[in-house]
């Protein structure tokens, strides 16, 4: 009777964990974090350092990462800086790649390594 109850008991402990830690596998929120996708045109790894580098100088940027392939920034930002993604579109534009709001200046761009040239929206 006692190896019994002993079983159940052990059962129970397996099972409260189990939904414990399924409950904790949930995507981590950070508090007062802001996660945004921004779409910016480009080509190569030297776009993406460009890129990364332009986002990742503006205040208030926890982290940017910017995939070549889907040209989409992932943007991670303090929600006390609003305009912190708009100041990062400004600054990715000002170093010669397009954005979703902000086309780059036709000399920048022109200065851009050949490879770093991608077909731009015409206006």
């Amino acid at each position: 009777m006692k190896t019994i109850k002993l079983l159940f008991a052990m059962l129970f402990a397996l099972a409260t964990f189990q939904s414990a830690s399924a409950q904790s596998d949930k995507t981590q929120r950070e508090p007062g974090i802001k996660t945004e996708k921004i779409k910016v045109s480009g080509t190569c790894s030297m776009d993406k350092r460009r890129i990364e580098t332009a986002a990742n100088a503006i205040d208030g940027v926890k982290s940017a990462v910017w995939d070549e392939y889907t040209q989409l920034l992932t943007l991670k930002y303090s929600v006390f800086k609003k305009d912190a993604a708009d100041n990062v579109q400004k600054k990715i534009a000002s170093v010669g790649n397009d954005t979703e709001k902000y086309r780059a200046d036709d000399m920048v761009y022109q200065k851009l390594p050949d490879c770093c040239h991608y077909q731009r929206k015409q206006l």
